[in-house]
């Protein structure tokens, strides 16, 4: 907000906005419209996360330079841009390998901090603060200093500094250590840091697209939070089904005529997947598939008004192969 920026204008001296950036799918959205200059993914994978990939591949196709910093190759560094467009690779050390050692917060705001593992550097990998601070210094030199850091325990003091809620991260020094932000209770005795005191509750609703079903079944996506799958191999070691596995009720396959393990191509209005049945405990009408193969399923531009976060969800019908065999 407004209070937040002008502190934030204060301690750096430059003005900054008090409106909110964008979210992940108003990039895109930005970019398709080739309304974006310059597009800089620190980490991340747009062209694996999001839905429509293939219009999330056209959108960063437009943006004139992209600027990808991350510890491994992933696609999107692989589009190819436009004319006369350029993308940039910078090569970032993991969390583990990072000068001064770092930290990662957990779901329960536990701020844990993990030292640096010693070894040597890889090629042209840096630490990301290292990166960011060289960026200050050729755009902004009189001001450099104060974005100039020579440790990660600098860095963890200056954050203890601008945000109170943070205070304590600068004591992390070894293995084990951890604070929880806010105190172990957020918001105890009920009073929360709103003008009146008390809490505000937003109604999330799905989108209704129940009038256009048609006779199609639901289709979600099995995701770990937003962004992340659930499965991290070939197969899943809990429901023992692969990565291309179409997740039905007993009832809906033996409407469609088709078992366990039958190849099926999965066919909505955006696009269509092939994989093989996996007979599910679930209610009948839906249907599941692996986070992020079923987003080649899923239409680009629905998202969830309150919280900005994209639709993993459509309509689907579900189509036999012939005499069983994987449609390619």
């Amino acid at each position: 907000d407004d209070a937040s920026a002008a502190q934030l204008a204060e301690t750096y001296g430059f003005p900054v906005g008090g409106s909110p950036g964008l979210r992940a799918e108003e990039m895109l959205a930005a970019a398709g419209r080739e309304e974006l200059d310059v597009l800089w993914s620190s980490g991340g994978n747009f062209l694996e996360v999001m839905p429509d990939p293939a219009g999330v591949e056209e959108a960063m196709r437009r943006v004139p330079l992209r600027i990808h910093q991350d510890i491994v190759v992933s696609g999107q560094m692989l589009v190819d841009p436009a004319d006369g467009g350029a993308v940039l690779l910078l090569p970032a050390a993991t969390r583990y390998e990072q000068s001064g050692g770092g930290t990662e917060t957990t779901t329960e705001r536990r701020v844990a901090y993990g030292p640096e593992v010693r070894g040597p550097r890889i090629g042209e990998a840096r630490s990301e603060w290292e990166i960011f601070g060289d960026v200050a210094r050729r755009v902004d030199p009189e001001r450099a200093h104060l974005a100039t850091f020579a440790s990660g325990e600098e860095i963890r003091a200056e954050i203890a500094r601008v945000v109170p809620t943070y205070a304590g991260v600068e004591t992390l020094t070894k293995i084990g250590d951890s604070v929880q932000w806010g105190g172990t209770r957020l918001c105890e005795g009920g009073v929360f840091p709103t003008p009146d005191r008390r809490a505000r509750f937003t109604a999330v609703v799905p989108i209704d697209d129940d009038a256009d079903a048609d006779g199609r079944l639901r289709l979600s996506t099995r995701r770990g939070r937003q962004f992340n799958t659930m499965v991290f191999a070939e197969r899943d070691p809990i429901t023992g089904a692969g990565r291309d596995a179409v997740f039905l009720a007993e009832a809906d396959a033996a409407r469609l005529g088709v078992g366990d393990g039958d190849a099926v191509t999965v066919v909505s209005d955006q696009g269509e997947m092939a994989g093989h049945v996996h007979i599910s405990a679930m209610a009948p009408g839906n249907v599941q598939v692996l986070f992020p193969e079923g987003n080649v399923l899923l239409p680009g531009g629905r998202t969830e008004a309150a919280s900005g976060i994209p639709d993993y969800t459509t309509r689907v019908t579900i189509r036999a192969a012939p005499s069983g065999r994987l449609a390619i």
